[in-house]
């Protein structure tokens, strides 16, 4: 996998860098602002990004717009924006925007390699990845009488896996549940959200936005 990093912490970049060479990522180059990154992606084309969202010049939202104009430009690249703090609407944008191939992890995340490198590959897949911490916290905000607080215990954390970017069969595994269980549980909560079925809707990416948005 080839990888570009953008951090405009120098120590922060190669550090990632360096953790990610030592698990066999290849990082075929680093950036120290948006522009700079876009540059790098014309002509490596990675196959992820990995982008700070705050980056100058302003270090408000550079590098969530230099993500989805990755995403929008470059569709082979996916992205894993890394955040200092938890900031849901954030993931809402990326999410609503394109809905797979993206990730949104808060950075103390990258002190665990192994769950930045499974974040990397389930991106590459077209898959998306929002941080369990802004889960938890989403799901929280939810009034009891909403929609996603009117779910069962047990659909809550089958929402919150698949925010997390899990599959069926990984959401099972982790709550020790059979994967018709699971599909059952995913069935009530799209019903319950008013998701209806459609070909041309994700409604598992619709389910995760109705949870941000909420939240």
């Amino acid at each position: 996998m080839r990888v570009v990093i953008a951090d405009d912490v120098m120590l922060v970049r190669s550090g990632i860098a360096r953790l990610l060479g030592d698990h066999g990522v290849d990082v075929v180059g680093e950036a120290g602002d948006a522009a700079e990154l876009l540059r790098l992606v014309a002509v490596e084309r990675p196959d992820v990004a990995v982008v700070d969202i705050r980056m100058p010049p302003t270090h408000t939202d550079e590098g969530l717009v230099a993500a989805q104009r990755i995403r929008r430009d470059y569709p082979g690249t996916a992205v894993v924006v890394l955040s200092q703090y938890v900031e849901p609407v954030y993931a809402q944008r990326l999410l609503a925007d394109h809905p797979g191939g993206v990730g949104y992890l808060l950075k103390e995340r990258v002190s665990d390699v192994a769950v930045l490198v499974d974040a990397l590959h389930r991106v590459h897949e077209q898959e998306s990845v929002i941080d369990p911490t802004i889960v938890a916290q989403v799901l929280r905000g939810h009034p009891a009488g909403s929609p996603v607080g009117r779910l069962t215990e047990r659909e809550r954390s089958v929402l919150a896996l698949m925010a997390e970017g899990r599959s069926n069969g990984g959401i099972a595994r982790e709550l020790v549940l059979s994967e018709r269980t699971v599909e059952a549980a995913s069935a009530s909560i799209f019903r319950k959200l008013g998701l209806s079925a459609a070909p041309d809707l994700n409604r598992r990416v619709l389910a995760v936005l109705t949870l941000l948005r909420g939240g």
